[in-house]
């Protein structure tokens, strides 16, 4: 007995430290797996806040302020040379050059002020140099001596960079493109008081006032010369054209001309400013006349913004506006401020225009330097320089050095960081009037083949198109994904069920740059040619399911009782096929009797509607196909999920099929039916192959759904590879990342706060 007893004890024993065994291995697992998970969801946290961060690191640099640094202080080099009529700078910073009211020309280190050569422009003896006037200073640094003669030398100040001995070494010098000996402006000596000049390759033109003499008065004389090169030598004709400008010379203050040789500005001591057309060289034609200051003050600087489709204008009040040549309704240019600045109380001495961008540099009677940017509107920096009026300033090529000479004979040397002037809160989101554009509009135009060109970079039409996108696929797949799911989860039998559910959530293994291809090349000519058939579609399907229902009750119980239970809707599949065969048929004729032609002309013609091939109603059917499965399983899942005692309590207390559906279902399958719709429109608004390739990928703000679009991510993904890394361009595809995580943050936290919400209000049914 006692031996049986001690088997039973260690059988026990056995089985109780078996089960031991197992149980600290299965709360292993259990730790494991619970530590794993939260592992995984805080490195998925992790994740998304590093990639924001590091979007945000991207991005920051944009709104960064600008800034100017003392490099250097020193005296201006030679000054018993004369006094300084122009300053440039060269590309690489180092050489200075000062040019002199004396016809010399004074090479100098910007760093140092130390005189590196000395150049004497080739003016005739007994002859004064009267007039000064730069050129273009992209065009090679051109600048025009008027002299008193009546007479004109052009020169050019160039720097050859070589290496000897592995050290860099700029060597400056002069070139006289017109030739050493002065052209002739004015054939009876008079001296020229106001002078410009434009250099071309091919073309030159010089526009000279003169002065009051005893056979006549003050006079506007253009010259033009043409070049026109021999077919069978390297010989050149230089054809000459003179004019006089139709003007009271005698007010004329500032003469310039843009880089077309097209138009002609004569700016008058009232604030007057003449635009003459000079297209003719022969026949100079006033096209407008108009005051550009306030009464009581005068013009004190002019120049031309970058490309020469502006002019800045800088009064005595401290003001400086932008003129810009507009269409008016006669489809003429004409000049129209549009946007002012107000630089400071004293008068604006000087403008200098960068060179690469639409930024420029003023200079006031307190000697406070300034820098903004144009169409951005932002002033960048704001500083004052010495303690002497100033005389003179220069901004390098690169806009990262400026220069300035005050009264006092001392030159400063500034170095300015200023990368990204071209974005501000207002240019990425709110209307910008650009150059040559009738009124503000939203644009995104990152580049072109001009050199002049200014990159546009609103992303107000970019998350417009996004949302339209978004909009019109999801008003195509919402109900037809969620209608699906309804009856798929509620009232089809189990056995068709196993084959349809598979076979829609199949369709999202697609790859949607397959979508996006037939969309593009098949879908969009389709549609484009049948437009009426697809809207006929629309009204033959659905009233061909309703007459087959309608005859269903009609057919012979023979057949309705060989058809198994629940799987009435396949029928529906060739009635649908057949359906739309014959909207798609019937269309044609009926368009050419109703419209007289295709609908296309017609909303064209009558309602001033256009269409594009490529465009949202494209995108709403192909992306609204990619996002069906998505929503359909989600939503499917929780409606099939809903506890089988909530339907057959309702049906027992004599509710029907469809108010069970209705009332206690769909109430309680709620919270996950929102989230798939969030989820399917978390999708949309990310989708980037479809709408790359369907849309036309045109940035334009139009609701229509004939109109394409362009979206941030289709745009990411098209101008990244072409952006230069860390330039404004690059950063600025990075701010449009950052908005659509932002979107799809906002969009997900909002449905997840939603759905909480819903699932508590529901969790008693």
């Amino acid at each position: 007995m006692s031996k049986i007893n001690n088997q039973i004890k260690s059988h026990t024993s056995l089985q109780l430290s078996s089960g031991s065994a197992h149980e600290r291995w299965r709360l292993i697992k259990d730790a494991t797996a619970r530590y794993g998970v939260i592992a995984g969801g805080l490195g998925i946290i992790f994740a998304i806040a590093l990639i924001f961060f590091y979007l945000l690191y991207v991005v920051y640099p944009l709104f960064i302020s600008a800034t100017a640094v003392p490099v250097a202080e020193y005296s201006v080099p030679e000054s018993n040379l004369g006094k300084t009529v122009l300053l440039e700078i060269e590309e690489q910073n180092e050489v200075g050059a000062r040019f002199t009211n004396e016809g010399q020309v004074i090479f100098f280190s910007v760093t140092t002020g130390k005189t590196i050569a000395i150049e004497s422009v080739k003016v005739p003896q007994a002859v004064q140099i009267v007039s000064f006037s730069q050129g273009s200073p992209i065009n090679e640094g051109a600048v025009i001596y008027g002299l008193s003669d009546g007479k004109v030398i052009i020169v050019k100040h160039q720097y050859k960079v070589t290496y000897p001995n592995n050290v860099k070494l700029i060597t400056p010098s002069l070139s006289y493109p017109m030739g050493e000996t002065p052209l002739v402006i004015d054939d009876t000596g008079v001296a020229l008081e106001k002078i410009a000049v434009r250099i071309g390759d091919k073309s030159s033109t010089i526009v000279a006032k003169t002065a009051s003499n005893n056979s006549g008065g003050s006079k506007i004389r253009l010259s033009h010369f043409e070049k026109e090169q021999s077919l069978f030598s390297d010989e050149a004709t230089i054809t000459r054209t003179d004019a006089i400008v139709d003007y009271p010379a005698t007010t004329v203050k500032n003469i310039l001309i843009d880089k077309e040789e097209q138009n002609l500005y004569l700016f008058t001591a009232n604030g007057t400013l003449a635009v003459f057309n000079i297209l003719d060289k022969s026949a100079p034609k006033l096209i407008n006349e108009q005051i550009l200051v306030s009464q009581g003050d005068t013009i004190t600087s002019t120049a031309f913004l970058n490309g020469d489709l502006s002019i800045m204008v800088g009064d005595s009040s401290g003001i400086v506006t932008q003129w810009s040549k507009v269409r008016d309704q006669n489809n003429q240019f004409t000049l129209q401020k549009i946007r002012a600045f107000k630089v400071s109380d004293k008068a604006v001495v000087a403008i200098n225009p960068e060179q690469r961008r639409k930024g420029f540099l003023t200079l006031d009677a307190n000697n406070t330097l300034a820098i903004y940017h144009s169409t951005s509107e932002r002033e960048m920096i704001k500083e004052s320089i010495g303690s002497g009026m100033p005389v003179s300033s220069a901004l390098s090529p690169r806009a990262n050095t400026v220069l300035v000479e005050s009264a006092d004979a001392k030159l400063y040397s500034w170095s300015v960081d200023n990368k990204h002037p071209e974005v501000s809160i207002k240019s990425l989101w709110e209307e910008v009037w650009y150059e040559s554009y009738a009124k503000p509009d939203y644009i995104w135009q990152s580049s072109s083949a001009n050199s002049d060109f200014e990159p546009k970079y609103s992303l107000t039409p970019l998350v417009f198109g996004t949302l339209k996108a978004a909009f019109y696929a999801m008003l195509v797949a919402m109900p037809l994904a969620l209608m699906g799911a309804i009856y798929t989860a509620y009232f089809m039998t189990p056995k068709m069920r196993q084959y349809v559910k598979p076979t829609i959530e199949l369709m999202g293994a697609l790859p949607t740059v397959i979508l996006g291809f037939l969309a593009g090349l098949w879908l969009a000519p389709i549609i484009e040619e049948h437009l009426a058939g697809l809207f006929m579609l629309f009204l033959f399907v659905p009233l061909s399911v309703i007459l087959f229902a309608f005859a269903w009750q009609f057919f012979p119980k023979s057949v309705l009782q060989n058809i198994p239970e629940g799987w009435e809707s396949a029928i529906l599949i060739p009635v649908i096929i057949l359906s739309a065969w014959l909207a798609f048929t019937v269309s044609v004729p009926m368009e050419a009797y109703l419209f007289g032609g295709t609908l296309r002309d017609w909303f064209k013609n009558e309602l001033g509607i256009g269409y594009d091939q490529r465009n949202a109603l494209v995108v709403g059917i192909a992306m609204g196909f990619a996002v069906i499965p998505t929503i359909y399983s989600i939503a499917e899942d929780a409606i099939f999920s809903v506890p089988k005692h909530l339907t057959v309590g309702s049906l027992a207390l004599g509710a029907t099929t469809w108010q069970t559906m209705t009332k206690v279902v769909l109430l309680t399958a709620s919270p996950g039916i929102f989230s798939a719709v969030m989820i399917g429109l978390g999708r949309a608004v990310g989708e980037t192959m479809i709408v790359l390739m369907a849309t036309g990928n045109t940035p334009v703000m139009d609701i229509s759904i004939f109109q394409g679009l362009r979206t941030l991510a289709a745009n990411i993904a098209v101008e990244m590879p072409e952006s230069a890394v860390d330039s404004t361009h690059y950063r600025v595809l990075f701010l449009a990342a950052l908005v659509l995580f932002t979107f799809t943050f906002v969009f997900n936290t909002l449905a997840e706060i939603i759905r909480q919400r819903l699932r508590e209000k529901y969790s008693s049914l």
